[in-house]
């Protein structure tokens, strides 16, 4: 039976779908039965209040629609089969002890690879008797150990047991929901680069076969090819027309050139067009100095409007850079950015400037509407009046998490390191996208980053979602992640 489905959380709406949960409710016959079917319903409508999609047997098929035999199990794992393409991840929830073959069993023969959670209901301590004990307590601990002899990786809540209807555990669910969307995300991720990488930047090269071994598609569009596509649309195409009132009301350009307006709108239109053609989830753009030279505008702005939209857009062609905004935006639901680990704040250890030219997306400026001006570093090669576009603003005071991914050729593994921190309000007066950052042993994760060969660049997402990016990364997609807690 496949549960009514609900409106998309703002999240789950990321990619235009919400999470989808198989879920197992564990019975053991000689347990009061009851439990089991007061539970199910319990457990349907606490994921219907998260926004969350189940996939699960229906009632009258089982005892109490729970899951304790091999029949059973067969009967749900034909059930998972045929919605194998909607389910993201696994909910076992046991209101009493739970027969763990019938979960491991049920989970091995769907044949689903997805993330699994396991749940159990808390005893009350009042209700002890033969009628009421639910013993989860310890059946939860025998479903893990047969899981684990089955090969099939899981997670579990931050208590051993956990009332499904307490605050703590609709947080558990949906930081697991999080974790479903950053694996199925990566797992299937189609990214594109747009021109050559800028010749000086050896620090943003990647391995394409690597990426795709981990199932990431990688389009590339020489720039020659944008700006012959560019050659073709008129001022006065609808289209043209529309991408010019999108940049005017994104940022203000009333000291922007109109030629340089125009151009943008252009080459925003082939953008958008490229994206869509391709079905791109994250981009990856050589922004300089081809573009300046022969063009005459940067792409910031339409790269700040793709990653305000949940389209990332990383700049120098970093696709590892794009791929990790992209997970990032999956845990959280908010636009991602690339900054530099750019500068020290004084002689504070736990503090540092991030920064970057800029095409930081608005929504994590403290300005409602940002400044587009002129790229003030490259203008000193290229000229002024060829580097229109960037957006300037100072990020917000907000806790944020960082992300790097890199291709190690080496290993030829994916590798990272994730973890948390604060913007905060510290002054600063300096140009491009900026802000003042506090991360908790700061001269620690420098050194690692040094030590281990990382790049400058980093991913960041104004959320706290690095839990979810080390439990996605480290136990379902098998990518070595350090996670600097």
């Amino acid at each position: 039976m496949v549960l009514a489905q609900p409106q998309p959380t703002p999240a789950a709406a990321l990619n235009s779908r919400p999470v989808t949960l198989a879920v197992i409710v564990g019975n053991r016959g000689f347990f009061p039965a009851h439990l089991a079917g007061e539970g199910r319903n319990t457990i349907l409508q606490v994921l219907e209040k998260a926004g969350i999609r189940a996939i699960i047997t229906p009632e009258g098929d089982t005892n109490n629609g729970a899951i304790e035999s091999l029949k059973e199990a067969q009967m749900c794992a034909d059930l998972f089969r045929q919605h194998r393409e909607e389910i993201d991840g696994v909910l076992v929830t046991l209101p009493n002890f739970g027969d763990e073959r019938a979960i491991a069993n049920t989970i091995r023969l769907s044949g689903l690879n997805v993330p699994v959670l396991i749940h159990a209901f808390p005893d009350d301590a009042t209700k002890m008797d033969i009628n009421w004990r639910r013993d989860s307590f310890c059946g939860k601990m025998s479903a893990c150990n047969n899981l684990r002899q089955y090969n099939i990786k899981y997670s579990i809540t931050s208590n051993h047991t956990m009332d499904p209807n307490s605050p703590a555990f609709m947080n558990d669910l949906q930081t697991f929901a999080g974790i479903c969307r950053i694996v199925r995300g990566m797992r299937s991720a189609r990214l594109g680069m747009m021109g050559a990488r800028p010749e000086a930047f050896k620090t943003v090269r990647f391995s394409e076969k690597i990426l795709d071994h981990a199932g990431v598609s990688v389009e590339t569009l020489d720039l020659s090819e944008v700006f012959g596509r560019i050659n073709r649309l008129e001022d006065n195409d609808p289209t043209v027309q529309g991408k010019l009132g999108a940049i005017r009301g994104y940022a203000r350009t009333s000291n922007i050139p109109e030629v340089s307006l125009y151009r943008m709108a252009k080459f925003g239109v082939v953008l958008d067009g490229w994206m869509d053609d391709n079905a791109l989830d994250a981009t990856a753009i050589q922004c300089w100095t081809s573009m300046e030279e022969y063009f005459g505008v940067v792409p910031c702005t339409l790269m700040s409007m793709s990653s305000n939209k949940l389209n990332p857009a990383a700049c120098e062609t970093d696709i590892v850079g794009a791929l990790a905004m992209l997970a990032l935006q999956l845990g959280s639901g908010r636009p991602s950015a690339l900054v530099d680990w750019n500068n020290n704040y004084g002689d504070d250890p736990d503090k540092g400037v991030v920064f970057h030219c800029s095409n930081l997306p608005k929504d994590i400026f403290i300005e409602d509407i940002p400044i587009m001006d002129y790229q003030e570093i490259i203008s000193k090669t290229v000229g002024k009046e060829n580097t229109y576009g960037t957006i300037y603003g100072r990020v917000k005071k907000n806790p944020f998490s960082y992300l790097r991914l890199s291709t190690d050729d080496f290993s030829g593994k994916i590798v990272a390191y994730t973890g948390q921190g604060d913007f905060t309000d510290d002054p600063i007066d300096t140009f491009g996208g900026y802000g003042v950052v506090q991360v908790p042993r700061f001269q620690e994760l420098l050194a690692y980053i040094c030590e281990n060969g990382f790049e400058h660049h980093v991913s960041i997402n104004q959320s706290h979602v690095a839990n979810m990016i080390d439990e996605a990364f480290n136990k379902y997609l098998g990518w070595s992640t350090y996670y600097h807690k």
